[in-house]
C-alpha cells in the first residue's frame, strides 16, 4: 500500500513541479496549425478521389 501511496505522492510532485506546461497562445498556434495541415490534407485526398471516380467512370462508359 505505501508503494502505491508513494506512486501517486511522487507523480503528484512530478506534475505540478517537475513538467514545463505550454503557453496557452502556444497552444492556440499548435492547434492552429494542426487545423490548417488536416483541412490541407483533406482537400489534397478528396481531389485525388474525385479524379480517381471521374476517370474510372469515364474509362468505363468508353467501352
Amino acid at each position: 500500500m505505501e508503494n502505491l501511496q508513494s506512486f501517486f505522492k511522487n507523480s503528484w510532485h512530478e506534475i505540478t513541479k517537475e513538467v514545463t506546461w505550454p503557453k496557452f497562445s502556444e497552444l492556440q498556434g499548435s492547434a492552429t496549425l494542426v487545423l490548417v495541415a488536416s483541412i490541407i490534407f483533406a482537400l489534397v485526398v478528396g481531389t485525388i478521389d474525385f479524379l480517381i471516380d471521374n476517370g474510372l467512370k469515364l474509362l468505363y462508359q468508353s467501352f
